[in-house]
């Protein structure tokens, strides 16, 4: 590793703002993680980090990032954001591979729960849907292999993430089932 990369990763790990995002980093470099889904992707400043850091530890043709937002549908509740265009753009100045699944939780993890699979990190952003969030989670079992991490952050200021074991996974999974068939 060079010592520009040795550098900015040090600056990621422990330095980068928000403060919360630290530990994603942290962890994608740890555990090598190459595979990432993200529900919720704002304005891709996350995005382009987490694929900064898995690159450090994988060749970049081997990140894939798959990100799921309303993009151009974003309404003022749901906060800013960046057109799927803009995002796109953004990312696959990477050179990592992007996929970018537009919609709500639910229409887009029920699009590509059958295509998107082995994720090593899942992270699920704050204020999302929770309706369609909660009846999303049903899919997500399948897209997981068994050393996956879940992470879903916190709402407020602190935004700090919460790690989401497999029962907890399989319990919000079994939930939204019973609301599909209700």
């Amino acid at each position: 590793m060079s010592v520009t990369d040795y550098l900015r990763l040090r600056y990621l790990t422990h330095l980068s703002k928000p403060a919360s995002d630290r530990l994603l980093y942290r962890t994608i470099y740890q555990h090598r993680y190459r595979t990432i889904l993200e529900v919720g992707v704002g304005n891709a400043e996350r995005a382009m980090r987490m694929i900064e850091v898995a690159a450090l530890q994988s060749p970049i043709a081997e990140v894939q990032y798959n990100g799921i937002d309303l993009f151009e549908a974003r309404t003022v509740a749901d906060g800013p954001g960046l057109t799927l265009k803009m995002v796109h753009r953004r990312l696959r100045a990477t050179g990592a591979r992007i996929r970018l699944l537009p919609g709500d939780p639910l229409s887009a993890l029920s699009g590509a729960a059958n295509t998107v699979r082995r994720i090593d990190l899942l992270i699920v952003s704050a204020g999302l849907n929770r309706e369609s969030l909660g009846q999303a989670w049903f899919y997500v079992p399948r897209m997981l292999h068994p050393s996956s991490l879940v992470l879903l952050a916190g709402a407020g200021e602190a935004g700090q993430f919460r790690r989401l074991s497999m029962p907890e996974i399989e319990t919000l999974a079994t939930a939204a089932l019973r609301r599909r068939v209700a």
